[in-house]
């Protein structure tokens, strides 16, 4: 999955957990998905901050792309 489907199955899972009537059952069971999306989406986000590009300025003044494995 992607991190922006994690995330959306996230939001479903939270909405799903709201809701008065769901058997404890269910609910430990959206509980138990919603660990293992929320993990994924982590290890996305962690990829992802190792990729990042960032603009540094040198001491002159000058910029230069420093890329952060």
């Amino acid at each position: 999955m992607t991190f922006e489907a994690d995330l959306a199955r996230l939001e479903r899972i939270v909405r799903e957990l709201e809701a008065p009537d769901l058997p404890l059952a269910d609910a430990l069971s959206r509980f138990e998905e919603g660990v293992q999306a929320l993990r994924a989406a982590t290890a996305a986000l962690t990829e992802a901050e190792g990729r990042v590009v960032e603009l540094v300025a040198d001491a002159d003044g000058a910029l230069r792309l420093e890329v952060r494995p």
